[in-house]
């Protein structure tokens, strides 16, 4: 039987809704062999990630999916199986996560300055404590009735030239892909079809990416149509780039979107795990986690 692999998760330790072990428990479940959990700057649930796919049949890719800022637009940047306790990779993910505890805190400044009071401790309630995103305030906004749904919070606060909106100080191009590689990792660019960059740009996005080491496309995504992927499918071919898939998944709370289901690659395109031990039949994936 073919694998079923998901190389774009996120659990409690970022802005998902499933803990580690629930996120690894489900995708077993979902019939999922290969699953890479890839928080947003954080790899803390990892440990609890790895151990949980121990004892499955799930075959657990350890990422981080990083905050990036270019040409002052916010992109992300995943890394895939990477070494979580390196150093340099935590250093800078360190730096990360210290802009998004002034940012959660500066966003519940402007909400209240708008007659939202309370967003930063609602927010903070909804998440682990320590790592606070536009997620949770988008989550605790709708517990208030303030919108239909999260991705009506982003219109209506969140976006920029509203309210809740503060612009964002991430990490530069170069700078996540040299972390990630420092860790012995992949960097692929996470749906790029969000990000509403015209061809030229987009290639222009993709050629920087590459010439820092950047090796890799999300050519599949849960946020995407099959248009998309036909042209990222090309993209990734004309531009040398490997191919990788992921839903993006945040939890059971959007039940359109579900780990696993998701189309297979473009033909002619070459999977970012065509490589990788797990799929050649050697032994599973093992790196210690730490951090």
């Amino acid at each position: 039987m073919d694998p079923i692999l998901d190389l774009h998760t996120h659990s409690t330790a970022s802005d998902g809704t499933l803990t580690p072990q629930a996120l690894v428990r489900r995708a077993a479940a979902a019939g999922i062999t290969v699953l890479a959990v890839t928080d947003h700057d954080t790899t803390s649930g990892l440990a609890e990630a790895v151990a949980a796919a121990r004892a499955s049949s799930v075959t657990l890719v350890p990422g981080v999916e990083i905050s990036v800022t270019w040409c002052g637009r916010t992109l992300h940047v995943l890394g895939l199986n990477l070494d979580p306790g390196n150093r340099v990779l935590q250093k800078g993910l360190a730096t990360l996560r210290e802009f998004r505890s002034w940012r959660a805190e500066e966003m519940g400044r402007r909400l209240a300055r708008y007659g939202i009071q309370g967003a930063y401790q609602g927010a903070k309630a909804l998440s682990n404590g320590t790592l606070i995103g536009r997620t949770h305030f988008a989550r605790f906004l709708v517990s208030r009735r303030l919108a239909a749904d999260t991705r009506d919070v982003f219109r209506r606060y969140l976006t920029n030239g509203k309210p809740g909106h503060v612009a964002g100080q991430w990490a530069t191009l170069e700078d996540a892909v040299g972390w990630i590689r420092s860790a012995g990792g992949q960097a692929v660019i996470a749906h790029p079809a969000r990000y509403d960059l015209t061809l030229t740009r987009l290639k222009r996005l993709l050629g920087e990416f590459r010439e820092h080491g950047g090796v890799g496309i999300e050519v599949v995504s849960g946020s995407q149509g099959p248009d998309d992927t036909f042209r990222l499918g090309r993209l990734a071919r004309e531009q040398r780039l490997l191919a990788s898939a992921g839903s993006d998944y945040h939890g059971p709370e959007s039940p359109w979107l579900e780990l696993g289901r998701l189309p297979v690659l473009p033909g002619g395109c070459t999977p970012i795990w065509h490589d990788w031990p797990c799929m050649l039949g050697e032994p599973r994936l093992s790196r210690a986690v730490v951090g």
